[in-house]
């Protein structure tokens, strides 16, 4: 299936689009310009939150986190600023993706500017700001989403060329594993997980979201006229519409629609509405 454009192109490097009813739609970041997006009733508002916006997800209590250049903030307004709240990288590092587990709980993952390999880490802060370093040998530590009921983790480390899986076992992360093992070439990158269980993956480089259903078969693949696909979420009115950002990022001649978000709608049989994952 074709996705179709939704919004100008308008980031250099546009990463990790989440629906959320709390703040009026989509969100997405244009990481390297530090700036978060909203797209409400088909208009773009954007905010300068940092030197860096790797990611955003909703609080149960009101407002944001954001992932910024070094750790994390907070804003506890949907439009507020955020405020600092914890560093978790050092000189030479960013934060590069995140996500959220059903018990409230983000993953952080970073990696170096320079990626070099293995100098990032995927760690697990929770409501408290406690944190717990998950993986200490990642390169480009990239989406992380939960199966419906929870009993499995799915997550990226881009140059490995897959997509492995977790069990999650008294809500921690083990026994990891390849899920899929892609192509010489394939880039996985963010990823989000639908509610019967199948697995989005963003191709970056490939211009291509893959759809795999939970044992690892290809399901759907969704064709974007952008190279750089980064990161996918559901949403929509009912739920079953596929955003995707992409990005210009480092391209000498990007395609023009580069750094626009797209949209296609999500046709595999048997899907319930409601998404999970982000």
């Amino acid at each position: 299936m074709d996705a179709e454009q939704v919004t100008e192109a308008l980031t250099y490097h546009g990463e990790g689009p989440v629906w959320s009813p709390s703040w009026g739609g989509l969100r997405w970041v244009d990481m390297l310009a530090g700036d978060l997006l909203t797209l409400r009733d088909g208009q773009v508002e954007r905010l300068h939150v940092g030197d860096v916006a790797a990611f955003v997800r909703p609080r149960t209590g009101g407002g944001y986190v954001v992932g910024l250049e070094r750790g994390l903030g907070l804003a506890a307004d949907v439009d507020g600023v955020p405020e600092p709240f914890i560093e978790l990288v050092g000189e030479g590092v960013r934060m590069n993706e995140g996500g959220c587990d059903p018990w409230g709980n983000l993953y952080a993952g970073s990696m170096r500017y320079d990626t070099a390999p293995g100098g990032g880490r995927l760690v697990r802060v929770d409501p408290a700001g406690d944190v717990r370093v998950v993986l200490d040998d990642v390169t480009i530590s990239n989406g992380i989403a939960f199966s419906p009921d929870g009993a499995l983790a799915y997550y990226d480390d881009t140059p490995t060329r897959r997509t492995d899986v977790f069990d999650v076992v008294d809500r921690e992360l083990v026994r990891r594993r390849t899920f899929h093992a892609g192509a010489e070439g394939d880039r996985p990158d963010g990823l989000t997980v639908d509610s019967a269980g199948n697995v989005w993956v963003a191709l970056n480089g490939a211009g291509l979201v893959r759809c795999h259903a939970p044992g690892g078969g290809v399901l759907a693949e969704v064709r974007v006229p952008a190279r750089l696909t980064t990161a996918c979420t559901l949403g929509g009115p009912d739920l079953r519409d596929l955003f995707i950002t992409t990005s210009r990022e480092n391209l000498d001649d990007p395609e023009p629609e580069a750094g626009a978000v797209f949209r296609a709608r999500v046709e595999v049989p048997g899907l319930p509405v409601l998404p999970y994952g982000g």
